[in-house]
């Protein structure tokens, strides 16, 4: 199959007692395909998308992607993106130079030409050279977005990239993110504790609790 397939993850922390953070977790993303990992806090979800994009290393099972088990392979490998929930974005970049973070290496007319590229999909035309310190939540988060998709991830996984945000903001940016993620033709994986919020975005969700998939 094309596309994420993920075979028997299991994560496991060792503390003052052992616990099974994904418990021998199997699901597969189509290449094009945007799904949602449901679930209330603790139950597992952002640890199986750090195994994912390899933050973290499980104790079993694999991660292949078109084919190519890239388990082992260091996180910079991968070709995987990650938009994290408060975006961590560069405060000494502009909108910009936070955007082209991750293509640099790109000669400059091409880079300045995906810039304008991804500023025109995520709805922020003209705004390349403010500061990020002055931008709303809602636009911090589109330029989280947009620099994540500038080096043409393979897959684009998403932690909460929206629970910072006020309710009514929430709503509509889910339905942009959709937007810009089918638009793009970005395979992508969103964990999220919001089921509104998963329905608004996702062409398919799962549950999950304690672990594993429901």
């Amino acid at each position: 199959m094309s596309g994420l397939v993920v075979t028997g993850l299991t994560v496991t922390y060792h503390g003052r007692e052992t616990v099974t953070a994904v418990d021998d977790v199997s699901l597969k993303v189509a290449k094009g395909e945007i799904v949602a990992l449901l679930g209330p806090s603790g139950c597992g979800k952002s640890s199986l998308l750090a195994a994912i994009v390899g933050i973290i290393e499980p104790d079993a099972g694999t991660v292949t992607f078109d084919g190519d088990d890239v388990t082992a392979t260091p996180l910079h490998r991968r070709g995987f993106g990650l938009v994290f929930q408060d975006g961590q974005l560069f405060p000494h970049l502009s909108v910009g130079g936070n955007i082209a973070y991750g293509i640099h290496s790109l000669p400059r007319d091409e880079r300045e030409r995906r810039v304008a590229e991804l500023l025109h999909l995520v709805g922020l035309q003209g705004l390349a050279d403010r500061a990020v310190t002055e931008l709303s939540g809602g636009q911090r988060q589109r330029v989280a977005l947009a620099r994540s998709l500038a080096p043409r991830p393979r897959l684009l996984c998403l932690d909460e990239p929206l629970s910072s945000l006020d309710a009514e903001l929430r709503i509509r940016l889910a339905e942009d993110l959709r937007g810009v993620l089918s638009a793009s033709g970005t395979t992508a994986l969103m964990v999220t504790h919001d089921p509104a919020e998963a329905v608004r975005v996702a062409s398919r969700v799962l549950r999950m609790d304690q672990g594993r998939l429901l």
